[in-house]
């Protein structure tokens, strides 16, 4: 299964209001990557930015995976840089 940029960016906006007392529309997201630090994320909550790293990026899709696909969340997570889709993620033995 391939999870799309978006999907990644939904996933984050999920995972972050569960944390903070927002709506996950009320999240901003920027995900980034760099040769030294992977991937990672810039969230905007209120004006605050909180700078995700990769773990919590895949802990991110963990959950979505779990509440909104009802998927096995502890598949293997494998995020991946891709030319033209942008950053996704490709999740194996999902079930």
């Amino acid at each position: 299964m391939i999870i799309s940029e978006q999907d990644i960016i939904n996933a984050i906006c999920i995972d972050q209001s569960g944390k903070k007392p927002v709506q996950p529309e009320d999240v901003e997201v920027e995900l980034m990557y760099d040769d030294d630090n992977d991937f990672t994320a810039e969230a905007y909550i209120s004006g605050m930015k909180y700078e995700l790293q990769t773990i919590h990026l895949i802990e991110a899709l963990r959950l979505w995976i779990d509440e909104i696909l009802g998927k096995n969340p502890y598949a293997g997570i494998e995020l991946v840089l891709d030319d033209e889709e942008g950053i996704i993620a490709i999740v194996n033995g999902e079930n």
